[in-house]
């Protein structure tokens, strides 16, 4: 009879234990998630260093639209959409948006050597410490976001894309003011 009920009393506590564990992960995902910056919100602030050394900060961009792509040198649809973004870059590059490329966690000289080989020369900044990604709530990668003149997100793009779609998102983030210089 006493064994019967330690053994009572053990899966008890087992049992006690794993519905604990599961509200504590239940728990972490539901609160992780209201750190994630969406469309609508306003883009955290961020100061990272480029591959050079210089400071950058986002808000330094205020009156541009901002094109905040977020990859790494071993993510297969981040390389694939690099030509795509700079050869957008290049046709909107003074009208009004700029590519603010940012590497995650990766060596200095892994990036360069990524950045050379794919002819990349808009920036491209460093977050060593993932502080843009715990700021932004970032998971899996590639991840965009299109931030307009004020700095406001106006959406986030979680997936590859095609030359196409980063021309027409360029287009979105594009002041009015610089698309029609004349009025």
């Amino acid at each position: 009879m006493k064994n019967r009920k330690k053994r009572l009393i053990m899966r008890v506590s087992i049992l006690g234990i794993f519905v604990l564990l599961i509200g504590f992960v239940l728990y972490q995902n539901f609160t992780k998630d209201s750190g994630l910056v969406n469309a609508g919100d306003m883009a955290p602030d961020f100061k990272l260093e480029t591959l050079s050394g210089e400071t950058v900060q986002l808000s330094d961009y205020r009156g541009q639209g901002v094109f905040l792509n977020v990859w790494a040198t071993y993510c297969k649809p981040c390389e694939e959409e690099m030509p795509y973004i700079e050869n957008q870059y290049q046709v909107f590059k003074d009208k009004g948006v700029q590519v603010l490329s940012v590497d995650v966690g990766e060596t200095t000289v892994a990036v360069q050597a990524f950045v050379d080989r794919k002819g990349m020369t808009f920036p491209v900044l460093m977050d060593r410490g993932e502080n843009l990604l715990n700021a932004y709530g970032i998971g899996p990668i590639p991840v965009t976001f299109l931030i307009d003149e004020n700095g406001q997100v106006v959406d986030r793009i979680t997936a590859g894309m095609t030359e196409k779609e980063i021309s027409g998102y360029m287009k979105r983030i594009q002041p009015d003011d610089w698309r029609n210089p004349n009025g």
